[in-house]
């Protein structure tokens, strides 16, 4: 589908991202791309799949995701 929503998840919990994989991906125009356990990996990730969100956790082991979410977007404004 052209019009997919290309979504990338980091969250530190497994379990949670796999309770919001189930959900978004549930909706017809979302697509989970790849996921991420921490905000360095969150930046790699994103830089490798070019996602069109990141949907990220805000505290997380070494980088945050509010640091993660600024580099992010430094490399990446489209996303």
């Amino acid at each position: 589908m052209a019009d997919e929503i290309r979504l990338l998840l980091a969250d530190d919990h497994a379990v949670v991202r796999s309770g919001l994989r189930l959900l978004l991906e549930a909706q017809p125009d979302m697509v989970i791309i790849g996921e991420a356990e921490n905000g360095e990996e969150a930046i790699r990730r994103t830089a490798e799949l070019r996602p069109d969100v990141v949907l990220m956790d805000v505290e997380m082991p070494g980088m945050n995701g509010i640091e993660a979410t600024r580099r992010i977007k430094a490399q990446s404004p489209a996303t």
